[in-house]
């Protein structure tokens, strides 16, 4: 798993620990520390750590005029024990939700289980979303993880979408490619 970098093809684009807005802002990292660990295995250090022992994320890209946040998630997504999106929710989300953003894509392909708890934090967000005509995207969840997300029936809330070529877009374009599947799903 310390391989397993966040996608930094964008970084000449947007950076997160530099945004004032984002919860991760004046962060620093070191490139040869390892020191963050899902169990008992050393994640990459650009990883970003949100309150989860068994989830990190890194903010990708944040767009403030267009109102849409990308978020990178690695590890094990656990709302039974953990109360991960608690944690997601209050600490991330709601910082950007209260500076603009209402559009979010979390890329979830390393998210290699998921165990569900209750629905309360994906109804709030759900609902914080629908009333500014935003969305929630779950991209390219592993099959074996979106079938526990589907059975605790949370695809309700959050769509759960394909597009294993995500990294040939610039942030905009994939963007407004899923944007616009969005729109036309809600119309």
């Amino acid at each position: 798993m310390h391989d397993i970098e966040p996608f930094y093809n964008w970084r000449h684009i947007y950076v997160s620990e530099e945004d004032e807005h984002s919860p991760f802002y004046g962060r620093v990292y070191s490139e040869f520390e390892f020191s963050q660990t899902i169990y008992n295995y050393y994640i990459h250090p650009q990883w970003d750590e949100f309150g989860s022992r068994t989830l990190y994320m890194k903010v990708i890209m944040a767009d403030y005029e267009e109102h849409y946040a990308i978020i990178e998630l690695i590890g094990e997504w656990n709302d039974a024990i953990e109360n991960d999106i608690m944690s997601l929710k209050r600490d991330v989300i709601d910082q950007f939700h209260s500076n603009g953003i209402y559009k979010f894509i979390i890329i979830a392909e390393n998210v290699l289980n998921f165990h569900s708890g209750d629905r309360d934090y994906y109804e709030e967000w759900y609902e914080e979303m629908i009333d500014n005509n935003g969305w929630v995207v779950l991209l390219n969840m592993p099959e074996q993880t979106q079938y526990d997300f589907r059975e605790a029936k949370l695809h309700r809330y959050l769509e759960l979408l394909e597009l294993p070529a995500w990294r040939t877009f610039k942030p905009y374009h994939l963007f407004k490619k899923i944007d616009d599947e969005q729109r036309k799903r809600l119309s």
